[in-house]
């Protein structure tokens, strides 16, 4: 078995006990969403140009994201999707 498979698999499954119990407990700021919006200011209602583009560059680390995992491509050995 690829030693990478059971590093990912106890990485997701991690993530799946904290994100659980994070959504399972009456407290607020503890979700993966909720470090987010803080990190970023979601809520913020003047937010600054710093975290203007912090919130730009998730936006296209998200766009690039999906491309990558979807289609399998824009890696160093795939660079384009066609």
């Amino acid at each position: 078995m690829n030693p990478w498979v059971v590093w990912w698999c106890a990485w997701g499954l991690a993530f799946l006990a904290a994100e659980g119990a994070a959504l399972l407990n009456e407290r607020d700021d503890d979700t993966l969403s909720e470090q987010f919006w803080r990190a970023f200011k979601v809520y913020d209602q003047r937010p600054t140009k710093l975290v203007i583009a912090g919130r730009v560059i998730l936006g296209l680390f998200g766009v690039w994201l999906t491309i990558h995992m979807t289609f399998g491509t824009m890696t160093l050995s795939h660079p384009l999707p066609w």
